[in-house]
């Protein structure tokens, strides 16, 4: 076990927000982090780069596919045996895009996004109800996802169809609302995040330009709720840049 340092697993962490976010919480020394990645070869290099910087945290490879269920009931199984708990679930990852027809990037998507973050809080409940602490999750979404935001013709983002990506982020608005609801009387703190227009691998367009912060910035509210600085905004929408919670 990573002494008690608390236990925090970030999903689609080798590379871009989710990496970030691990660096973060690493630099903060307080935290063991289980860097979820569903390629072994990447996930490993992301976990050696992290340790060649010497920050106080502690790191360690989950090998984690989120898209299907027998490789997120091996993971539960792997930290359970490990360490016995989970203090926080950073449920990160996410595609934008896929090869196929439209069918088929929508069912991809929606795997990962929506079916993964349900399976997700699922499978690693058992572990987070014995946290040290509050238990946390944070759904990272977009703004994509928001149908209000798709309405308003100048609403950000809109001159970009990427339906396949919005419809799985909106569903993963509602199992954020479903776990918020559900996990209430076990005294979990859900989150909702939106990173807005951030440096990242996501997509083509996730790159250095006008109107785009750096990844850094983008994933430091995700830090923020994991330490437990922003439990005001559990059971909201919350977008980087907006004030009150983002429309539906």
């Amino acid at each position: 076990m990573a002494s008690q340092k608390k236990l925090v697993l970030i999903t689609g962490a080798n590379s871009g927000v989710g990496f970030e976010v691990a660096n973060q919480l690493l630099a903060d020394g307080s935290f063991h982090v289980l860097l979820g990645a569903r390629s072994v070869e990447r996930g490993q290099a992301a976990v050696e780069e992290l340790k060649s910087r010497n920050l106080p945290g502690t790191v360690e490879l989950l090998h984690l596919d989120v898209s299907a269920e027998e490789s997120v009931v091996a993971a539960a199984k792997v930290v359970e045996e490990k360490h016995g708990r989970l203090d926080a679930l950073v449920n990160n990852a996410g595609i934008s895009r896929s090869p196929g027809t439209i069918a088929e990037q929508m069912v991809a998507c929606f795997r990962v996004s929506a079916v993964g973050a349900q399976m997700m809080g699922d499978y690693f409940a058992p572990l987070l109800k014995k946290a040290l602490g509050t238990p946390r999750i944070v759904n990272v979404t977009s703004g994509a996802g928001s149908i209000s935001n798709r309405m308003d013709p100048k609403g950000y983002g809109n001159e970009f169809l990427v339906i396949p990506y919005r419809v799985s982020k909106s569903a993963m608005n509602m199992v954020f609302a479903g776990q918020h609801r559900g996990f209430e009387s076990d005294g979990f703190k859900v989150f909702l995040y939106g990173p807005g227009p951030t440096i990242s691998n996501l997509s083509p367009a996730n790159v250095p330009g006008p109107g785009m912060k750096s990844t850094s910035v983008g994933a430091a509210p995700i830090v923020e709720m994991v330490q437990g600085k922003r439990d005001a905004d559990a059971g909201k929408y919350v977008e980087y840049g907006y004030e009150g919670s983002f429309p539906w």
